[in-house]
């Protein structure tokens, strides 16, 4: 008796297929963030954005040799409209007016996740500092996912803020004013970036993923293609608790102990770290018996989960005085985000538990899939590809 009828055999096939969209999916993964600062330099107020070339790329086509990068001589032969863009999608407004720019010559810079345009302007405001408006709309056109994280440090203001297709627009209050904004708006602000940063990390996705696919079957010695589909609910639903338990344990310990700065590892490391237990995870699925217990799968790579949320926590400058409120917002979020993937995922799989079709095509299929991105993700991490 065959395991799979012939459509569900052509179904297995254009789902392996899918591993030729791959670089697709590499790319749709990472995150994209502009890095915004306003700070005084003695008498000045100097506005300086750092904007990936990634990003810009989607709107300018910077790539001209087509060799999937964009450098800074493509980029800085389009210096002119690069500034006019910047000075039309960036703008700072007193209530006195709108303030005036005046830039310096464009640069590059390097982060951890690729080059950057990096634009400083002197701002020259009508009024009191204490009454500015930032408007903020670069990559928005082509990329509903962007933020823009704003950090203002000035003698009268100290504060940040996220700006989103939502919240392209945020008005900068001195910090007295922003801490005494009270502790429900700054837990709410986070509990949403939390919630937000696990529905956009793709890693993080595939990650949970994997680790849930085997819960509706029974272990059983042999190929996973004969595994028993479980008959108790209760026993699927535990194996998920433990699952999901111990990658929140794991992952809570790592954030506060970045954020309190106890252990710093190197962003490009935990990055490709993240990446490779997303290898890992899906590749234990197609080990049959001889597979690890998943809930100590997610115990030991939550630990490089952590540190992977803990950069973006960073990236949304977290306020000083708020510092508790915010990490327990964003990992709260996190929480609730993940959550939703599983109760999007597992009636699903317990629906299906029976058939050769999960078995074969969901869990087999599906993980080699996940192996495959994330085997690319590495390689991308490490440089070895673009």
């Amino acid at each position: 008796m065959t395991l799979l009828t012939r459509p569900m055999r052509r179904l297995a096939l254009h789902l392996l297929a899918c591993l030729a969209l791959l670089p697709g999916l590499v790319l749709a993964h990472s995150s994209s963030n502009s890095y915004l600062l306003v700070e005084q330099r003695g008498s000045a107020l100097v506005l300086r954005a750092d904007v990936n070339l990634r990003d810009i790329d989607l709107l300018f086509d910077l790539d001209r040799d087509r060799d999937g990068r964009v450098t800074w001589g493509e980029a800085s032969a389009r210096s002119i409209e690069l500034q006019t863009w910047l000075d039309r999608e960036l703008q700072l407004r007193s209530d006195s007016g709108r303030c005036r720019q005046v830039p310096t010559p464009l640069m590059a810079s390097e982060r951890a996740d690729g080059f950057y345009l990096s634009a400083e302007s002197a701002i020259e405001c009508p009024g009191e500092l204490a009454g500015l408006t930032l408007r903020y709309g670069l990559i928005f056109e082509r990329d509903s996912l962007h933020r823009g994280l704003i950090r203002v440090q000035t003698d009268a203001l100290q504060t940040s803020a996220v700006l989103s297709t939502d919240q392209p627009e945020v008005r900068l209050v001195p910090s007295s004013r922003a801490d005494d904004g009270g502790i429900g708006s700054t837990l709410w602000r986070y509990i949403t970036e939390g919630v937000w940063h696990i529905w956009i990390g793709l890693d993080h996705i595939l990650f949970l993923l994997s680790l849930l696919l085997l819960a509706p079957l029974q272990r059983q010695r042999g190929w996973l293609l004969h595994w028993p589909a479980r008959d108790a609910l209760r026993s699927s639903l535990m194996d998920v608790v433990a699952v999901v338990t111990a990658f929140t344990v794991a992952h809570s310990i790592t954030l506060a102990l970045a954020l309190t700065r106890v252990v710093e590892p190197p962003r490009a490391i935990v990055e490709t770290l993240v990446a490779l237990s997303v290898v890992l995870a899906a590749l234990n699925n197609l080990m049959g018996w001889f597979a690890l217990e998943r809930w100590r799968m997610a115990f030991v790579f939550g630990l490089i989960h952590g540190f992977g949320f803990a950069t973006a926590l960073i990236d949304l400058n977290l306020p000083g005085s708020q510092l508790a409120v915010a990490l327990g917002g964003f990992n709260l979020g996190v929480e609730l985000g993940q959550l939703a993937i599983v109760a999007a995922f597992f009636p699903l799989a317990w629906w299906l538990r029976m058939t050769g079709f999960y078995r074969a095509v969901v869990v087999a299929g599906g993980s080699l899939v996940i192996a495959g991105i994330g085997t690319l993700w590495v390689l991308q991490r490490l440089g070895l590809i673009t």
